[in-house]
């Protein structure tokens, strides 16, 4: 081992497996400081830790009509500043994890909104709260509905109004067979459809093994099918305009 002074830090040479390692001297003298402020972090960090842990509250309460004492279902109960919540069961009953000093909202299309603390000095890890809402009433935007001025343009507007299919006229539109033909042609075969259609095709050789298969020329079902094709336009170019 050599040893040399490089800009007033003592360097350790040492030959180490025929190689030349060095070393600062003054690594050693900062490794003591080191491990002290890394032992500080910790204690810190584990403080911090035990403290974030002992604000976590388990917040449950039910919440009621304040005239008659009726549980209230499906009323949110909303975190202020965090986009996370839950909603009370159909007695009103309702639980959720919040931290000390959060704010809780609890709303409804039918009641007043209502807005609770947890106390930042709670001992223990669990609030229970009765929340009394009231009924509150909502006015929609007047609407002013107006005849028309003729017999003759309600006729006309009643007869040119169009009308949105219903459900069962969608679904025989999705269902017919021009659409049907359309979707065959268009739309790609799945994985399953491509297994199929291979397993088929080893079946189909496996059955005429050693033997010459059949020949479609001959099957009048596919001559009838090929003529219903071709009258269908099946063959026909679509790129040519």
């Amino acid at each position: 081992m050599l040893k040399s002074k490089v800009n007033h830090c003592t360097v350790y040479f040492v030959l180490r497996n025929q190689q030349l390692v060095f070393i600062f001297g003054a690594v050693k003298k900062i490794l003591p400081y080191t491990a002290i402020l890394l032992f500080f972090f910790m204690q810190r960090a584990n403080a911090q830790f035990e403290t974030s842990r002992d604000s976590v509250v388990q917040l449950y309460g039910v919440i009621m009509t304040a005239d008659s004492l009726v549980g209230i279902p499906a009323v949110s109960v909303m975190v202020k500043g965090q986009n996370r919540g839950t909603i009370s069961n159909a007695q009103g009953v309702f639980s959720i994890v919040v931290l000390k000093g959060d704010q809780v909202e609890f709303t409804h299309v039918t009641y007043k909104p209502k807005t609770i603390s947890i106390p930042r000095n709670l001992e223990g890890n669990q609030y229970s709260v009765v929340q009394l809402m009231v009924i509150d009433t909502v006015y929609l935007p007047a609407t002013i509905i107006k005849p028309r001025p003729t017999k003759e343009q309600f006729a006309r507007d009643f007869v040119n109004n169009k009308v949105p299919d219903d459900d069962i006229e969608i679904a025989r539109q999705n269902t017919s067979a021009a659409k049907r033909r359309a979707l065959i042609q268009s739309t790609p075969a799945d994985g399953g459809e491509a297994t199929r259609i291979q397993m088929n095709k080893i079946a189909t050789k496996a059955t005429y093994q050693g033997q010459t298969p059949p020949q479609n020329i001959f099957n009048p079902a596919a001559w009838a099918e090929f003529i219903n094709a071709w009258k269908r336009g099946d063959f026909k170019n679509k790129n040519i305009p």
